[in-house]
């Protein structure tokens, strides 16, 4: 059976998420629903995006993704369905889709919910419909229009220079680890081995190497390293880099190579 994952920025104090549950399960108690987040900031798309992006790969083929952040239909925002990389993702037209999975959707479909189901929790009038009805095998020409693609954001990407990379902090863990938008990838492809210099916010946090685990340096000592998402992440080894070096979504990381 199908699996069903649930991301919202709802938290758990009311029953939003318990409802939608309860209504997939009352039409198919088979089916396995599992909670990725639901601590996302209130409207916030781009740290649900991310969470997405580097959870979804995980699931087994066929796995269905609400997306129950910033949800409210308007002029230019809709309701989507969306398959992409052998998964379905349902949410609100608003760049998400772009974020999380680029130009990679080999279907789109746009879900045209009925009046008073935008009234009041479409999440469970529509998402959740639709999801079961995909679980159930029905056709995804059945559950809506068909239209060519979804609305694209560009998320911000480093500057590269000749002898240098700039990058942002993009996400914060519950850690207080600091995740930049500098790929392992990128990283290489620019450094070609050379020496650098490493500045977080300003030149007074600098590193100068990259770390292969948190502890490889001293305790309370600052580091980079590779994550699991192959993005370059700022961390003190026992302690919380975010809040002991000001770090927010705005702050910088410089990275200097030596010819």
């Amino acid at each position: 059976m199908p699996v069903i994952t649930l991301t919202s920025d709802w938290n758990l104090d009311d029953f939003y998420v318990a409802a939608i549950k309860g209504r997939i399960l009352s039409n198919d108690p088979t089916i396995t629903i599992v909670d990725i987040n639901h601590k996302i900031k209130t409207f916030n798309t781009a740290q649900a995006a991310f969470i997405l992006r580097n959870a979804f790969q995980y699931f087994p083929p066929g796995s269905i993704h609400l997306i129950l952040v910033n949800t409210e239909a308007g002029v230019q925002n809709d309701y989507k369905l969306v398959k992409a990389k052998g998964h379905f993702f349902i949410g609100m037209d608003n760049g998400i889709f772009s974020i999380i999975l680029g130009e990679e959707a080999e279907e789109v479909i746009q879900l045209i919910p009925e009046k008073n189901n935008l009234k009041s929790f479409p999440e469970l009038n529509l998402y959740a419909e639709t999801a079961i009805k995909i679980a159930k095998g029905i056709s995804l020409s059945g559950l809506g229009k068909k239209v060519k693609e979804y609305q694209h954001r560009i998320p911000i990407r480093a500057t590269i220079e000749e002898n240098g990379l700039t990058g942002s902090i993009i996400y914060i863990d519950s850690y207080e680890n600091a995740i930049t938008n500098i790929s392992q990838d990128l990283f290489e492809r620019v450094c070609k081995g050379r020496e650098f210099e490493m500045y977080v916010q300003s030149k007074y946090y600098k590193i100068t190497k990259i770390s292969n685990s948190y502890n490889e340096v001293s305790q309370g000592e600052l580091l980079a390293l590779f994550n699991a998402a192959s993005l370059l992440e700022i961390a003190i080894n026992g302690g919380n880099a975010a809040s002991l070096l000001n770090l927010d979504l705005s702050s910088s990381v410089r990275i200097e190579f030596i010819k």
